[in-house]
């Protein structure tokens, strides 16, 4: 850090690579200059650098570095009949050196190549280095020695004569996407979620230059983590972007990949329950009844999600002094999903033992009860069995999350289903002719 480096140790994602856990993008309109899109950049970075449970905060905005060039005299090379590419030849030789040869050693498999190249302690410095020799046109080049000047024996022109060295700033990269000129700025969250993050410094962003005022760059000034909702964003620090410019936290980094992931997630649950709705109204021949077997899918979030809340809360450890929740991941969702299958699976089992009754003569009252009491048992193996399975997968760093979805939807949605799903069944028909027995067709033990 003393000399401007930093060096970043970062563990390799299990998913898809990313640039980071967060990362947001800072572009422009065409007609804004790129040093306003680095300056944007810079003030997002500075933000995120004040934000509780941000660490590694970077950005692609490079320092000013200098460059040390050659600058070739053209009419000085010209007179002396040597080339640009001839000054550049022998520069590149003294600095990089070049392979002369190669050599074959029996105990190797491959021969080794044999540099030229000048020593460290020579190439190091300017003067050695405008020292060397360039060869030039014959009778053009004229040394000096004690007794007076001469045409050199072999024409060489010293490298310090054909030009000098300058040193400059070096020139920086422009980063693009998309054809549009961006700067990335990205951290990694420690304790939080990127999303958490993302909201609370989006909240605090004003319009106008890319300042942050100094009676706000004290940490010690923003509002606790735990003053911060989702109804209630920002930190209390405010930060501006220059004018013409924007920032999308949404275009890289795993928050990308998180947003795209639970997209195309929520899409497939949403054909999920389409597709279930359709099989149980082929089954019924009712647009009711599969309304009332699917309630118990709703039922697994009251598991799920104060589940996910609960584990956070008792196994979620600090590490390094820093918090480590357990949040809903892509698997946890896909647990969810898999699980609303099992759950319109107890509520048939519950509405078919119902309907067996009711044509035994069975009142709609008592076979609601005796529903819920003769399946119980069924129910409960059943679903201890998948219970029973999903424990070991709680061991697995990545599919942990479904098998958690597993366990905690299974143990709410079974013991509301065998309430819930009776009662409404009960509330909509008690009234109807038939008590809907004529949804379901006749069973074997009817027949």
């Amino acid at each position: 850090s003393a000399r401007g480096v930093g060096i970043s140790i970062v563990e390799v994602p299990p998913g898809p690579p990313v640039l980071a856990t967060l990362t947001a993008e800072i572009s422009g309109s065409p007609d804004v200059p790129y040093d306003r899109i680095r300056e944007g950049a810079l003030a997002l970075e500075e933000r995120l650098s004040l934000e509780p449970g941000v660490r590694d905060v970077n950005s692609t905005v490079e320092a000013d570095s200098p460059r040390i060039l050659f600058v070739t005299d053209q009419e000085k090379a010209a007179l002396s009949g040597v080339a640009v590419s001839d000054v550049a030849a022998t520069v590149e030789l003294a600095l990089d050196g070049k392979d002369a040869t190669w050599l074959h050693v029996a105990a190797e498999v491959n021969p080794l190549p044999v540099q030229l190249r000048l020593p460290r302690a020579t190439r190091s410095g300017r003067s050695s280095l405008l020292a060397l020799a360039v060869k030039g046109r014959p009778g053009i080049v004229r040394v000096r020695e004690s007794g007076g000047v001469r045409d050199a024996p072999t024409p060489v022109v010293r490298l310090g004569e054909l030009g000098r060295f300058e040193t400059k700033t070096a020139e920086k990269a422009i980063y693009h996407k998309d054809l549009r000129r961006v700067a990335f700025v990205y951290a990694e969250p420690v304790g939080r979620a990127p999303a958490s993050v993302a909201a609370d410094v989006e909240a605090d962003r004003m319009a106008g230059s890319s300042t942050i005022e100094a009676s706000a760059s004290d940490p010690r000034n923003s509002r606790p983590l735990w003053q911060r909702t989702y109804l209630s964003n920002g930190g209390g620090i405010a930060w501006k972007l220059p004018p013409g410019t924007d920032v999308d936290w949404l275009s890289e980094g795993e928050l990308e990949v998180t947003r795209d992931v639970f997209r195309d997630l929520g899409i497939a649950f949403g054909v999920a329950l389409l597709g279930i709705y359709g099989i149980l109204i082929y089954q019924t021949g009712s647009y009711a009844m599969p309304l009332i077997l699917m309630i118990s899918i709703p039922l697994t979030l009251i598991g799920i999600m104060p589940g996910f809340w609960l584990l956070s809360l008792v196994f979620g450890e600090d590490v390094g002094g820093f918090a480590n929740p357990i949040f809903f991941t892509a698997t946890a969702m896909i647990g969810m999903i898999a699980l609303s299958g099992i759950a319109v699976r107890n509520a048939i089992l519950l509405i078919e033992f119902l309907h067996v009754e009711l044509r035994r003569g069975v009142p709609l009252r008592k076979a609601t009860l005796l529903a819920g009491a003769v399946r119980t048992r069924p129910i409960l193996l059943t679903a201890g069995t998948a219970l029973l399975a999903a424990i070991p997968i709680t061991l697995d760093p990545i599919f942990s999350g479904l098998a958690w979805a597993l366990i905690f939807g299974l143990l709410v949605s079974t013991a509301f289903t065998l309430v819930v799903v009776p009662a409404a069944y009960y509330r909509v028909y008690v009234d109807r002719p038939g008590h809907g027995l004529k949804q379901f067709p006749p069973s074997k033990e009817t027949a």
